[in-house]
């Protein structure tokens, strides 16, 4: 099959992206690193976080050789699968933990250097730590595109001939997405595990209990902290976003090369379409990220206009660029698809401002609850639970009418719902996510710049660098828990779309698995076809997907579940692990004498240990049960089941992922809000107040919400690699 000389700009995109991303690096580095103090600390934490990620990999090397194996016997014995996912399942899985690593490396040698330039200034400081998050940023779409475009590139080397071929290839495609979102799941658990246990055991002991500071050196956790920080919010936050990326990208190519099926050369074009708004997006990342810069004595508006300057001004250009794109292609409806790209950037700015606002202490609601403080840790908590509930109705009426205009537009309005609307209304629904997710490359950099700046300010404490670089590194912090708050709104905002349009893409992998067995349907006419011949309409009927059947609602009622289950699993790892990490604390206090004093050097070894083997053991149960379920539901309720579940996950899923980023951002900027010198400041009633709150809100921001939407795509692209044995059963 001959590629189409445009689509070498993918390849381009993603070398250009990574050679940024090693040029971002090597800046950081030729900064200087501060004192002796400063180094030795920063050689903890860089010591702690790869320490960890090693055994991490270790863990997951071997469930995803057991997996390989098994999609191996399925493709090449029981004949239920292409040949080609089992190696796809693989370089999805190392990729995504690939740019982890990257950007994880990069964080760890950043915090100190971000700490050291705050000694200057405070635009010094937010320059390193946001370029070393665009590290990340730059990292995850170079290796994403990079992967896509191999994979591409070989699979239509392999396969030649009618429009089934293109259909085929995308749907290959995506097992390399169940892959990366594997992976992803894994790190985002283990990863949120480790830092909340940290986390909460240094805050109630250190904070609560010993009235010290936060991040102080005689704190026995505080080191862990700082490793948790870089492990789950960076390398975590990494592989999540990798795979949102693209999954993004392979669902569309694969609704795209279905949609304009019957249409010659405008299959290709709908296929790579996607893929070319992507590579387009990483050169205004680029541009964006140089934009970023503000002066000393910035407000926290101020730093937050710095970050939107970058951000707003990709996210124009990428969609002035869309019609461009689209219109060079010659693609059918270019000007339609073009307001369902708009649609899907103007949803992740509505989603990232609304986050904004219920989670940034410049606003109300966080206000409110800093205020709540007043009156004790109980008000406090239930006024950030109302909080976050209340601030899930902008994102989900949002991503509803993203939802509506997307489809609407990229099928001409029509809302007759024939066979050819509904297919060219998904690609919209796939283009528009392809849309939010264009300019990662910088979005990325402000989630990665909050762990980035809240290590450098650990790093500022412990080396005791004065109260005016402390004042700037808490400006940079409280900065970062806001832009932390916001990418993962952004992240669940496009998880919703993504899984939206891998819906469509399970239809058409389950009508691969019936065509290769032969298997036949009926369509709306009463007639017998091949699986091949059948509309999306014809397969809905065939399998009797409506609300009346059962089998659908039970599956929808399990999807509703398996994301409370999820979250309960994972909030009782945090606690466990917490309730250890407490203890050691509270034994290094009791039994060292001379730590409260600064006399003593606390075993910090052993709080890096116990998180690490709390998060190595918590992660595996939830991680496999999001595997396990879509298969088990496959099995016993067949393709209606399954839809259903996905249908419950998604709608479920969304909404409590919202919720507990929002209700966990909203904690943490009340307690930042009492500790710059509100309601009586710092070691008062209610900052201790406000200290519970952030310490209930610390696995709902890190831990729970944030895996949510790697759980919806992963079920989805579960059910997609594991259609053949739905089928066989069903």
């Amino acid at each position: 099959m001959i590629l189409p000389t445009v689509f070498w700009l993918v390849p381009l995109a993603s070398i250009v992206a990574l050679g940024m991303a090693y040029y971002f690096f090597r800046s950081m580095m030729r900064a200087d690193e501060g004192t002796p103090r400063m180094r030795e600390i920063a050689s903890y934490v860089r010591s702690g976080a790869m320490s960890y990620l090693k055994q991490q990999y270790k863990v997951v090397t071997i469930v995803f050789v057991v997996l390989a194996v098994i999609f191996a016997f399925m493709a090449y014995v029981l004949k239920w699968q292409n040949p080609w996912v089992p190696f796809a399942f693989l370089t999805g899985g190392f990729f995504s933990g690939l740019a982890g690593f990257f950007g994880m490396k990069t964080a760890t040698y950043a915090s100190a250097r971000t700490a050291n330039a705050a000694r200057q200034s405070l635009d010094g400081g937010l320059r390193i730590a946001f370029r070393s998050g665009a590290v990340m940023g730059l990292t995850v779409v170079g290796l994403g595109l990079l992967d896509i475009a191999l994979w591409f590139f070989v699979l239509s080397f392999f396969y030649q001939g009618d429009h089934m071929a293109l259909i085929t290839i995308t749907t290959t495609m995506l097992t390399f997405g169940m892959g990366a979102s594997t992976q992803a799941l894994f790190a985002r658990v283990g990863g949120g595990i480790y830092t909340k246990a940290a986390d909460v055991g240094a805050d109630i002991v250190g904070k609560v209990e010993a009235d010290i500071p936060e991040d102080d050196p005689r704190n026995p956790a505080t080191i862990a902290d700082n490793v948790g920080d870089n492990v789950g919010d960076v390398a975590g936050m990494g592989a999540d976003l990798y795979e949102s990326y693209c999954g993004s990208i392979l669902s569309t190519a694969a609704l795209g090369a279905t949609a304009f099926a019957m249409s010659g050369e405008m299959q290709m074009k709908a296929v790579i379409a996607p893929m070319l708004i992507a590579a387009v997006g990483v050169f205004l990342s680029i541009f964006g990220i140089y934009l970023v810069r503000t002066k000393e004595g910035a407000t926290m508006r101020d730093l937050l206009h710095s970050l939107s300057v970058g951000t707003n001004v990709s996210a124009v250009l990428i969609a002035a660029a869309t019609f461009a794109i689209l219109y060079l292609l010659g693609i059918d409806n270019w000007l339609g698809l073009s307001f369902s790209v708009i649609t899907g950037l103007a949803a992740g700015v509505i989603i990232g401002q609304a986050t904004e606002y219920y989670t940034s202490h410049s606003y109300k609601p966080t206000q409110k609850i800093s205020e709540a403080g007043l009156t004790g840790s109980a008000t406090v908590i239930i006024k950030g639970i109302g909080t976050g509930m209340i601030s899930t109705c902008i994102p989900v009426v949002t991503i509803g009418v993203a939802i509506m205009l997307s489809y609407l537009c990229a099928n001409g309005f029509d809302t007759a719902m024939s066979a050819e609307a509904l297919s060219k209304g998904l690609y919209g629904i796939g283009i528009a996510a392809v849309g939010m997710l264009s300019t990662l490359g910088i979005t990325l950099a402000t989630d990665a710049y909050g762990p980035i700046a809240d290590n450098a300010g650990g790093n500022a404490e412990m080396s005791e660098l004065g109260e005016e670089v402390r004042h700037r590194t808490d400006a940079l912090d409280a900065l970062g828990n806001t832009t932390a708050a916001t990418g993962k709104g952004f992240a669940i905002g496009s998880a919703a779309l993504t899984a939206l349009a891998l819906l469509a893409s399970y239809i058409e992998e389950v009508k691969i698995a019936m065509e290769r067995t032969g298997a036949t349907l009926t369509n709306l006419r009463g007639e017998v076809i091949s699986a091949a011949q059948a509309t999306i309409p014809d397969f809905m009927n065939h399998f009797q997907v409506t609300l009346m059947n059962p089998r659908v609602l039970v599956g929808a009622f399990i999807g509703a579940m398996a994301a409370f289950l999820f979250c309960g699993l994972t909030m009782e790892a945090v606690g466990r692990a917490a309730q250890k990490m407490v203890e050691e604390v509270r034994r290094q206090f009791r039994e060292i004498k001379g730590i409260l004093e600064g006399k003593a050097t606390p075993d910090y070894g052993s709080c890096v240990e116990i998180s690490t083997r709390a998060a190595q053991h918590e992660m595996i149960f939830p991680s496999l049960l999001a595997i396990a379920i879509p298969i088990v539901v496959g099995i016993v309720l067949g393709v209606a089941g399954v839809l259903g579940l996905l249908v419950g996950g998604l709608a479920s899923g969304f909404t409590l992922a919202i919720f507990m980023a929002n209700a966990g951002g909203a904690w943490d900027n009340a307690k930042k809000m009492v500790e710059e010198g509100n309601f009586g400041g710092k070691g008062s009633f209610a900052h201790k107040a406000t200290i519970v709150g952030d310490t209930v809100g610390d696995p709902f921001k890190d831990t729970s919400g944030p895996s949510l939407n790697i759980l919806i795509k992963l079920m989805s692209m579960v059910s997609i690699v594991m259609a053949g044995l739905t089928v066989a059963f069903s």
